[in-house]
């Protein structure tokens, strides 16, 4: 079993940087893969990042990439979400999202396949 916590969010003016912190408690150790994924209002939760745990493998959502890192510390149990250039439509509930299990790197980003979340940190980027 793992804890995840969010941390990181709030209010920013479009062009600006955030970076979201989630930070893994409980038994983090043998962790597969770990995730970030948003839900704006009324709109269906979709995947951002992923990064395979240790190995700091990374994939990103088209509409992320060359905007957003996800990186780790295994040192602290805590995986990052660094945003750049954010956007009005990347305002959101970002969620941080973990996986003991092997899964199918077509599917990373897809949030039907994590067993563990967080309770979400709210991004709000204004135009």
């Amino acid at each position: 079993q793992v804890q995840l916590v969010e941390s990181g969010g709030g209010s920013v003016q479009a062009g600006g940087s955030l970076r979201l912190s989630c930070a893994a408690s409980g038994y983090p150790y043998s962790l597969y893969y770990m995730a970030w994924f948003r839900q704006a209002p009324g709109k269906e939760r979709e995947g951002v990042a992923a990064i395979r745990w240790h190995f700091g493998y990374t994939y990103y959502a088209a509409s992320v990439k060359g905007r957003f890192t996800i990186s780790q510390d295994n040192a602290k149990n805590t995986v990052y979400l660094q945003m750049n250039s954010l956007k009005p439509e990347d305002t959101a509930i970002y969620y941080c999202a973990a996986d003991y299990r092997a899964l199918d790197v077509a599917r990373l980003l897809d949030p039907n396949e994590y067993t563990y979340w967080g309770q979400g940190t709210q991004v709000n980027v204004t135009s």
